[in-house]
Parts: structure tokens; C-alpha cells; sequence
């Protein structure tokens, strides 16, 4: 193992090269400063050229950092990421056919780290099925320039799978805490694991060249065995960067690192808005030991309203990146959590979620259309990418889609709880067909979710007959606020009701006590009815 700086690290990698870059979102163990050493060297070089960049993850902050480094025509061939929404400036290369832009599922391209490492061919999963990721739609192109045939449509055993084509690695970024004089690597401070050991073994079977960013060096021998999350054997370069941030936003939290837990009263309260408003609906499918997945957006509002309502012990709350417990952060630090039970590596926690673990998925909407497809993934001019979305959403029991009605600037406000619409956004998001299926509504019908879909004035259901409206908020009325401002006419219940008074009034609803009304999650099978039962009841 070597010592080296970022700008010596980033000169050996030559143009045509796959770099594999490890991390997460806004900043969560991304090695930063060997990407920004990267496209200051093509900046003033003009090489390396041609690389395809590969990483599970969407890497940046919105503006130029992360992967906004690289977004320099004639650096990048080909970005193959989750999402490409933390890199607005590669989103626009790829609409301008400046690279060839996929996007596949973040835990397809997280399980396939492991099939690379260990030599497989690649990885067979139904993930995707029925999405802009099957190769009968887009096969995940998000560019016209981008060739066909990254993702197979099998038939194993007379069912339908689809198959993720592995990568030669030649270099690949990742970033630790420490290193010791032998190169192993430690995240003690880290907010996240991710796929960080398979992404370097998956390199150094392709014989390639590991480099990885920590904060500091440590004296060989001294770091406890059971931490080095990323042996030296499998490291070939370290590069120190002292001023490394936890994230983009955070330079050390040490509730993100697991070190402590927090107060629940410092997690933000959010104010009375139309996001705590569908945040506190969406909280109300809560149930006592579910174990559930808060996506990025909106969702990751129903932690800090299960934090002011005292009811976070409740439930299991929990993110792809591999967090398990607590409360995930939400906004830029999207990807982190607080006061979390267990960590484990990404591909791990998407083994869970395939298996369909989860309760309770709570995801954000961008479009639905009348069929319950819904779209994340593409609208307008931007290209954002599924991210986890498809593997959660696809495999969960429950699946509660949350979303603003509309999009674009509105004025609504609750006086006395009741709705008041003075102007409402311009963009319908309940729209006769999605640009892009993020999830097929005819597929989960079918394999029996239950779906709901939840907005500040409404919720709906899907039902075998289609998109149904279940709920409207008090003062709305359904033909002038609800149907009249969607691109489809939905099926209305007979037994169409008004949402919860307490959900638009400022004061806490009561969710803990509402939570204790439920009953529990069911024991498995074998333990029904037996002493381990009745204790957990």
C-alpha cells in the first residue's frame, strides 16, 4: 500500500478506463477529493477521455460537487448510476446525448458488486419487471445515444427475470476513515457502509486498482480487527484528506456515525405545511413493530413527525444505504440516520427488502397515472433515475405513495383545519399516462399490494378496477379541487371519507395513542400462539 495525493491518484487512470466510485447522495462517504482531482486534471489536460463512470449511488450535491466533477464533455462515454439527481450537470448531459445515461435500480447495481466480486456472470433478478428498467420498454436508457442491451429479459424456469450484465473495473474510488500502514481501512466516522468491500473486491478480481480517500493514517496494527470494513489486501493507493466531511452539509455528526443517540427533541419539528400535512397521513398506516422503508423526499418527513409525536420506538424505520432504526435524516443528508439499532452493508439491506421484509414502503410520487403506475424517475427535462425505488416499491406489502397534488407554486393554507386553495400549482401530477414507469400498478396488483397514494387534499387506492378515491380533506370539494384537476377521472368510493381533522391543525395528532389502537405485527407462523407470542403482544 501506498500513500499518494489525490492528483497522483486520479494520473493513472487512462482515457477508455471504468471507474467504479463508491458512496452515497449528498456527500456520505464519497471520496470527494479524488473527484475533484479528477476533473481539475481533464480540465487543464484533456485527459483521461472516454471513461464510463459506474456507481450504485447518486453521488453530489445538487450543483457541482460528487459526480458534477466529471460532467465535462469529452471526460465521460458512459454514467451507469442509481440516480442521477445529486448531479443535475450529468442529467443534462444526457439529455443532450453528451454521454450515454442509464439508470438501473440502486440495489441491482448494489447485489451486482457482489456477483463481480465473486466471478458470477452477472445478477438475476425480477427487479425491474414491468418498469422503464425492462428491456421491452427502455432497458434503462435515459439517453438516445445509449446502445441497448445493459439489462437482459430472461425466462428461467418458465419465469420472467431480468439479468444486470457485470463491469470491468480498472479503477475504482472509495473513502474510509482511517488507514493503517497496511491499507486497512476503517468507517468508524462514516454515516453509511454501502458496498464498499464487494466494490473492492469486485476491482481487484478485474485486476485493477483500488484507491481509497480517509480522513487519517493510523500506526500499523493498532485498529481493532472487527472494524476494518475494507482489508489491506484488497488496497493499493490511500490518499489522506484531512478535512474530510461526514457529508456535504455535516462535518461530523456523532448520532450519523452510530457513537450516540440523540435527544428525540433535536430532531426538527416540521412546520404545518402541505409536506407535514401528507407526511402525518402517511404516518397514520404506521402499525406497532412495522418494519418499514422511509424513500428520499417528502417520506422522510414521517421521522421527524414519529419523533414530535413520541412514537418513534414504535416502528422500524429504515433506508436502502443500510440504516436500521431511529430516525433517516431527511433533505441533503438523505441516506443517513439517527439513532439507529444496526448498520449493515447496503447489498445486504437490499437482500431484505427483495425478500419482501418490509411492512410498509412509504415513497414519493412525481406522476400517477389512471392504471396506478407511478413515476419518479423522468419528467420535464430532468432525468432523476429510480435510485432505490424500484426494489422497494416493488417488494414491500404495502406501498403508500406520497406526493403534493400538484406541482409548481400554490397558496394553500388550513385556517380552523378546514382546506383553503388561493392558488394552486400549475402541473397536474395525477396525469393520464407517466412519462416514464417507475412502478407498473398492474404488476404490484397483481403479486397483491396493497397501494395507496397520498396528497395534501386526497388519497386514493388502487383497485382491480383502477385508481379510486378514498379520502378528500375537510373544505375540499371533490369535482372542483380533486377530479377537475386530474388528467383521468378516477373511480370515487361509495364510501368516500374526510381525512382526520388533526392532520391540519398545528398542534401534535395524537399518533403514539393512535399507533397503540393497531394491532401488532404479526409473529411468524411458527411462533403463533406460542409463549414467544403472547410476550410480544
Amino acid at each position: 500500500m501506498q500513500v499518494v495525493s489525490a492528483d497522483d491518484a486520479v494520473k493513472l487512470i487512462r482515457s477508455g478506463d471504468t471507474l467504479l466510485i463508491g458512496g452515497s447522495g449528498g456527500g456520505h462517504a464519497v471520496p470527494e477529493a479524488l473527484l475533484a482531482a479528477l476533473g481539475k486534471r481533464f480540465a487543464a489536460e484533456g485527459a483521461p477521455r472516454a471513461i464510463t463512470a459506474v456507481h450504485p449511488v447518486g453521488l453530489g450535491d445538487g450543483v457541482d460537487r460528487g459526480a458534477g466533477h466529471l460532467a465535462q464533455e469529452g471526460l465521460l462515454k458512459r454514467v451507469v448510476s442509481g440516480t442521477f439527481v445529486n448531479s443535475p450537470k450529468i442529467s443534462d448531459m444526457a439529455l443532450a446525448n453528451k454521454v450515454e445515461g442509464y439508470t438501473l435500480p440502486q440495489g441491482a447495481l448494489s447485489q451486482l458488486m457482489r456477483e463481480m466480486a465473486a466471478g458470477r456472470p452477472g445478477l438475476m433478478t425480477k427487479t425491474g419487471l414491468h418498469t422503464f428498467v425492462d428491456p421491452r420498454l427502455q432497458g434503462g436508457r435515459q439517453s438516445e445515444c445509449a446502445p441497448e442491451g445493459m439489462v437482459e429479459l430472461i425466462d428461467f424456469r418458465g419465469e420472467e427475470y431480468l439479468f444486470f450484465k457485470p463491469f470491468h473495473v480498472d479503477v475504482c474510488f472509495l473513502r474510509g476513515t482511517t488507514a493503517d500502514e497496511d491499507g486497512n481501512v476503517t468507517m468508524e466516522q462514516e454515516a453509511v457502509f454501502l458496498e464498499m468491500l464487494s466494490e473492492a473486491q469486485a476491482t481487484k478480481r478485474c485486476g485493477g486498482l483500488v484507491v481509497v480517500q480517509v480522513k487519517r493514517l493510523a500506526k500499523r496494527g493498532t485498529l481493532p480487527p472487527k472494524t476494518v470494513k475494507i482489508p489491506g489486501i484488497l488496497v493499493d493507493l490511500v490518499v489522506v484528506e484531512p478535512k474530510q466531511w461526514q457529508t456535504y452539509q455535516v462535518e461530523y455528526s456523532p448520532s450519523y456515525a452510530g457513537e450516540l443517540k440523540m435527544p428525540l427533541s433535536d430532531i426538527p419539528v416540521l412546520p404545518l405545511d402541505a409536506r407535514k400535512i401528507i407526511a402525518r397521513r402517511a404516518a397514520m398506516e404506521l402499525f406497532p413493530g412495522a418494519i418499514c422503508n422511509l424513500g428520499s423526499g417528502i417520506s422522510t418527513g414521517i421521522a421527524n413527525v414519529a419523533a414530535e409525536e413520541g412514537a418513534l420506538d414504535e416502528v422500524c424505520l429504515t433506508n436502502e444505504q443500510g440504516l436500521i432504526g431511529g430516525a433517516p435524516a431527511s433533505g441533503n443528508d438523505a441516506g443517513a440516520a439517527r439513532n439507529y439499532a444496526a448498520i449493515v452493508d447496503q447489498p445486504y439491506q437490499f437482500d431484505f427488502y427483495d425478500g419482501g421484509g418490509l411492512d410498509l414502503a412509504f415513497l414519493s410520487f412525481a406522476e400517477v397515472d389512471r392504471e396506478g403506475n407511478v413515476n419518479v424517475s423522468r419528467f420535464g427535462d430532468r432525468i432523476v433515475g429510480p435510485g432505490g425505488f424500484i426494489n422497494i416499491s416493488q417488494n414491500a406489502k404495502s406501498v403508500i405513495f406520497s406526493g403534493t397534488f400538484t406541482a409548481g407554486k400554490s397558496d394553500i393554507s388550513w385556517p380552523d383545519g378546514t382546506t383553503r386553495i388561493a392558488r394552486d400549482g400549475q402541473h397536474a401530477k395525477l396525469v393520464e399516462t407517466v412519462m416514464q414507469v417507475t412502478y407498473s400498478g398492474r404488476y404490484g396488483a397483481a403479486r397483491g399490494q396493497r397501494t395507496l397514494y397520498v396528497t395534501e387534499r386526497a388519497v386514493f387506492r388502487l383497485s382491480e378496477q383502477g385508481v379510486e378515491l378514498i379520502e378528500i380533506a375537510p373544505g375540499i370539494d371533490v369535482e372542483r379541487d380533486v377530479v377537475g384537476r386530474m388528467g383521468f377521472r378516477p373511480l370515487v368510493s361509495p364510501q368516500l371519507k374526510t381525512m382526520d381533522a388533526r392532520l391540519f391543525r398545528a398542534e401534535p395528532i395524537g399518533l403514539a395513542a393512535h399507533l397503540a389502537k393497531r394491532p401488532r405485527r404479526a409473529p411468524p407462523a411458527h411462533l403463533r400462539g406460542s409463549a414467544h407470542a403472547v410476550a410480544a403482544e
